[in-house]
Formats: structure tokens, C-alpha cells, sequence
């Protein structure tokens, strides 16, 4: 039988990453304090984390890009990723980053709901076009924004003219049989609910899924799977398997603005 704690376990495969967490929390604050235009904890809702942070650019503002951080919806904050918004802010556009709450204090179609939420009021504050991109648990919920069951309302949804789910996690039903269910509390119910990958596409916004060369085969088949199955309702999908990089590189990209993870968020490709 397959180990599926083991298929989800990217921190016992990677030697060093207990030590990746406070490294990301100094660069991210090294890189704040470098920043000559940023609007901290701004709220979207009345819980401690319903808050996320703006990166602005030097000039006029091309549109919005939001950056949804993962940790399997039980970890992290907005804190440790603002270098990310580097390679989007460089070319013109305004950053968000979202912190939401966490399981088990809420469940997934919760924090779900909040990154709609979020999105919508970063998207009052800031024109045009809207780029969205999440990593893991992230790049699950900026997928679940494009499904059929009309989270985000037309105004915003229109807006959006590409999402990138970085390692995403697109089909949450493996997760059921997995020791991280305790805090998450998933049932069936749920896990098919949040499960891009079963859902309608509710319109033709592209999407692209980007992984890891040397992640967890898992993490690859995920990315496939919602490239494959969303291709087949004619949604314009890509899927690039980025080699080399692991569960947590794969996101480095997004701090320079010539990578080719930031020319593809950013429709330069």
C-alpha cells in the first residue's frame, strides 16, 4: 500500500529545510526594509489574519498580482514572502500578499472563502488587469478563484487574465488518507468540493501549473492532472516541470524579474 504521508512529505526530502523557515522570514524582512513603497497589514475582514500586505512599483501601477503562500493551509504567513513580489514589482505591477487563517481553527472551504475575499479587496484598491499565483496550499487556492461555483464576483473574476499554481495541490482527496487530515479535518465531502481538479472550469482563464523537476513525484502528477483535465474543457493550460528545483526553490524565481517563472506569471512569454 502507498505511504501517502511519505508522497506529501517535501521537508524529510529536502536535507537542511528545517532550518529554510527562518531564512525566508530574514530575507523577506531584509527585502521590506529595502522597499521604498509598501502598505502593510491592510484588512480585508475583522479576524487577527484577515490582513494583507501591498508591494508597489516605483511608477504607475500596470495591474495587480497576488501571491497566495502555501504550508498545507496549517502554516506561515505573508511575512516570509515579500522578496517574492520582486520579479512582479519590477515590471510595474502592485503586489498582494494575503495572510488567511489557519486549520484547525477553520476549515479549507473557509480559508477558501477569505482568498476571494481577499482578492476582491485587494482589487478595489488597485486597476486593471489581475495575475494571480499561489505556491502548494497556495496554488490551490488561487485554482480554486477560476472553478465553476463563482467565488469571486463578475467584476473581479473578469479581470483576471492568468493564474500560476506553483506545486499545487489541485486534487485533495489523497490528503484523507494522510496523518496532516487530523489538523486539516477533512471529509470526502469537503475534499471533492475543494478539488480544482473535479470542478468545471467557470470560464477560459488561462492557466499554467509549475512544479519541481526534483519535487515529489505526487506533487508532479498534481500539476499534470489539472493541466491535463482543464486542456480537455478547452481553458488554455500549460504545464512546465521547471528541473532541478525542489518543493521549496521552485518559488525562487519570482524574486528576479527576468526568470522565466516571472516572464510566465507575467505574460511575457
Amino acid at each position: 500500500m502507498r505511504d501517502w504521508d511519505d508522497a506529501y512529505a517535501n521537508s524529510a526530502h529536502v536535507p537542511g529545510s528545517d532550518e529554510l523557515p527562518a531564512r525566508w522570514a530574514e530575507r523577506a524582512a531584509a527585502y521590506r526594509a529595502r522597499l521604498k513603497s509598501f502598505k502593510p497589514d491592510i484588512a480585508y475582514g475583522s479576524e487577527e489574519r484577515q490582513r494583507l500586505d501591498l508591494v508597489l512599483p516605483d511608477g504607475d501601477s500596470k495591474g495587480l498580482v497576488v501571491f497566495v503562500h502555501g504550508g498545507y493551509w496549517m502554516r506561515f504567513d505573508k511575512s516570509s514572502w515579500t522578496d517574492l513580489a520582486e520579479g512582479a514589482r519590477s515590471h510595474g505591477w502592485t503586489v498582494a500578499l494575503p495572510s488567511y487563517t489557519l486549520t484547525p481553527a477553520v476549515r479549507i472551504s473557509d480559508i477558501t472563502t477569505e482568498i476571494a475575499v481577499a482578492i476582491a479587496s485587494a482589487a478595489a484598491q488597485v486597476s486593471g488587469p489581475i495575475r494571480l499565483a499561489g505556491h502548494s496550499a497556495g496554488g490551490h487556492l488561487v485554482t480554486r478563484m477560476l472553478c465553476d461555483d463563482g467565488l469571486l464576483e463578475p467584476e473581479v473574476y473578469d479581470r483576471i487574465v492568468a493564474t500560476l499554481s506553483i506545486s499545487g495541490l489541485h486534487d485533495l482527496r489523497p490528503l484523507l488518507k494522510t496523518v496532516m487530515n487530523e489538523t486539516l479535518r477533512m471529509n470526502m465531502g469537503e475534499a471533492a468540493l475543494e478539488s480544482a481538479a473535479l470542478h468545471l472550469p467557470r470560464g477560459k482563464s488561462p492557466l499554467t501549473t509549475w512544479v519541481g523537476g526534483s519535487e515529489r513525484p505526487e506533487f508532479i502528477r498534481q500539476a499534470e492532472l489539472m493541466a491535463n483535465i482543464w486542456t480537455g474543457f478547452d481553458v488554455p493550460t500549460h504545464l512546465v516541470v521547471d528541473p532541478g528545483h525542489n518543493h521549496f526553490t521552485v518559488v525562487d524565481g519570482l524574486k528576479d524579474p527576468s526568470s522565466a517563472i516571472t516572464r510566465r506569471l507575467l505574460g511575457l512569454v
